[in-house]
């Protein structure tokens, strides 16, 4: 069964992690932009950072057979600090437009601040104008309030629900989330936020119109590995097949390839591997012997 992990964090993971995944069945990832762990205090970490969502990451998912997009924003952590983001908004239409930029995201709230909210705003508005599809973050604490606030404030910027992924959700928020016409994503953490089994019978519960699988993967606990994993679970509690294609592929396939960057051509008729290949100078070897597919070879 192919996979899509429509939201891991690939930075903040080993070349390791995309040789597992490409053997587990993942043919396609999306990572959204993100936060450090630690504050950027300039707005050239975050041309770095977008630079290398566009650029080294796609390189080095290619190098294992897997295609990598991207969501471009502003994360509501650190729309905080509004000096740096008003430097950081401009900054976005550098990215939005490149070739693996599927989304802009993940945008939303944390502690629903007053700058989180206008900084939130701006990037719908953005959305909104170029007709891009739109990945909103929920906060962590006081999760139903702020996921119910996230899809007012979209609907009031007049985005269509149906473009809009709304992630982090669990059994409190989905209902909401579905009836108002959003898209419904779940990460699934190890230990935190929605476990495997709580994936299963949600899925059980609210069928697979809507609902997308994601691993949310980063730099704390949790597992690249998340969606495969949880597919095969649903298989085993009795799933149909066809649910589990829909929300660990073709939702998210359908959600975010409405603006024609994503497509299934781009695995299902893939490049051959080289991984002699380099990026500005580099490449993913570390000793192993180089994969060359044969129609790589000359």
């Amino acid at each position: 069964m192919m996979i899509i992990d429509p939201h891991i964090h690939m930075t903040s993971r080993t070349t390791d992690d995309y040789e597992a995944m490409a053997a587990a069945g993942i043919v396609a990832i999306i990572e959204p932009s993100f936060w450090l762990g630690q504050p950027r205090t300039q707005v050239g970490s975050f041309q770095d950072y977008y630079s290398s969502l566009v650029g080294w990451e796609p390189f080095r998912a290619s190098q294992f057979g897997i295609k990598h997009y991207c969501t471009i924003g502003l994360n509501s952590k650190e729309a905080n600090n509004e000096a740096l983001a008003e430097q950081v908004i401009e900054l976005l239409p550098l990215y939005v437009h490149k070739e693996n930029v599927v989304a802009i995201g993940e945008i939303g709230y944390d502690d629903q601040t007053p700058a989180e909210d206008k900084y939130f705003r701006m990037q719908l508005e953005m959305a909104k104008e170029l007709d891009m599809t739109v990945q909103i973050h929920t906060p962590h604490r006081d999760k139903k309030a702020g996921t119910i606030k996230s899809m007012e404030v979209c609907i009031e910027h007049g985005l269509d629900p149906s473009n809009v992924i709304i992630d982090h959700n669990n059994e409190e928020t989905v209902q909401e989330v579905l009836d108002r016409g959003f898209i419904a994503a779940f990460t699934i953490y190890p230990k935190t936020k929605m476990g495997n089994e709580r994936m299963v019978a949600v899925v059980k519960r609210f069928g697979s119109s809507n609902i997308i699988v994601d691993s949310s993967a980063d730099w704390g606990v949790s597992d690249p590995l998340a969606v495969p994993k949880t597919a095969s679970l649903m298989l085993k509690r009795g799933v149909a097949k066809a649910d589990v294609i829909k929300t660990c592929y073709q939702n998210a396939l359908d959600a975010f390839g409405k603006n024609g960057k994503m497509k299934e051509e781009h695995w299902l008729n893939p490049d051959g591997i080289n991984q002699t290949k380099l990026f500005n100078d580099n490449s993913v070897l570390r000793g192993q012997e180089p994969r060359i597919d044969a129609d790589e070879i000359s």
